[in-house]
């Protein structure tokens, strides 16, 4: 097994360093970077999309005549900005430069925010990480007992009701779902039950513990539900269809055949086998949730997370957060892939990659 995360370790290098290159040389090819935000945003046009048509100028070409020729600023205020972003020197040293500060995790400043990379990402994580973590325990927690029971009840009308349910709510677009919640609990048209906006109260601070950990779950009730929703389709019809196929297996018939209860065999036996895949898959799940979808739960509810930081940094072409959150993220997914390897040996130690891949 060291051998095995040895080499997975190593191949994290090559995989990080190709999905750098693609979105870097993908950037030279956008229409509209920071200096023309910057432009646009003096010349009161709001951004740069406003104004842009054609072609005047890309990401990755910085030409001073690019923008003088339909801005006619000044040549030399043009080649300051440059020099400040770092858009004089050519893209491959710029690239070569910015991979060497990442290696140091040095992921540099936001050009439009005066704060470093590292603690805007710190600044916003705690949303990210409400939704993730609560989603992805509250998928677990009901899906897990519930695909059990469909699966020991396989073809009862228990089973088909809760089939129905379970694919109606994946049907529904999460954001729909997510204004339904607030139209009906959070002021829109019927009850004022639920916060509209933030983790906390403003007074959060004075309140007491007690009275801090209801605020906290008071202000995330909405949000989670409405990002959690979608998921109780997938896992619960992944752990019933594992159930489903450990128990028709040779070995639970044996224990049967022995005189175990069905308990007995359902937790002693087949539960192991049956939860591997779900189990040792908690780690890209929590990832999956944590990154993905999040954009427009946390604009619909007003949360400032990580999804609102991306799209904004991309809107702005904020390169410094763009691509150190890329690169960020990309290391801790890859580094999530080795992990969830590692929890199928934690819950099967039978299994061996080392063997596998021989």
């Amino acid at each position: 097994m060291g051998a095995y995360i040895l080499r997975r370790l190593l191949l994290i290098i090559p995989t990080l360093l190709g999905i750098m290159i693609i979105n870097f040389t993908l950037t030279q090819f956008v229409p509209g970077g920071p200096i023309e935000q910057i432009i646009a945003q003096m010349e009161g046009e709001g951004d740069v999309f406003a104004g842009i048509s054609g072609g005047s100028g890309d990401a990755g070409n910085f030409e001073t005549e690019n923008y003088v020729g339909s801005r006619g600023l000044p040549p030399e205020f043009i080649a300051q900005l440059e020099r400040e972003f770092g858009f004089d020197k050519p893209p491959l040293e710029r690239f070569l430069n910015m991979m060497w500060n990442y290696m140091r995790f040095d992921f540099g400043e936001s050009y439009f925010r005066s704060i470093s990379v590292m603690d805007l990402v710190l600044e916003k994580m705690p949303v990210s990480i409400t939704l993730g973590l609560w989603s992805t325990l509250i998928a677990y927690m009901v899906s897990i007992p519930l695909g059990i029971r469909k699966a020991v009840r396989d073809g009862s009308r228990f089973d088909t009701w809760t089939s129905a349910l379970i694919i109606v709510a994946y049907a529904i677009p999460g954001f729909l779902f997510a204004i339904l919640l607030l139209v009906l609990f959070a002021g829109g048209s019927y009850w004022q039950i639920f916060p509209l906006r933030g983790l906390t109260s403003d007074n959060w601070n004075q309140m007491g513990p007690v009275q801090q950990v209801l605020d906290y779950f008071w202000h995330i009730a909405l949000p989670v539900l409405a990002s959690t929703i979608s998921a109780f389709a997938t896992l619960t019809l992944l752990t019933k269809n594992s159930f489903l196929d450990e128990i028709k297996k040779q070995y639970v018939v044996t224990a049967k055949a022995k005189g175990l209860s069905e308990s007995a065999v359902l937790y002693g036996h087949i539960f192991r086998n049956a939860m591997l895949i779900v189990i040792a898959g908690f780690p890209s799940v929590f990832i999956g949730v944590f990154f993905g979808g999040s954009l427009i739960i946390e604009t619909i509810f007003s949360l400032d997370g990580l999804g609102r930081l991306g799209f904004e940094a991309a809107v702005a072409r904020d390169y410094p957060v763009i691509f150190g959150t890329l690169f960020f993220f990309g290391l801790i997914g890859l580094v999530v892939g080795i992990l969830s390897d590692m929890m199928y040996v934690f819950v099967d130690p039978r299994i061996d990659f080392e063997r596998r891949e021989g």
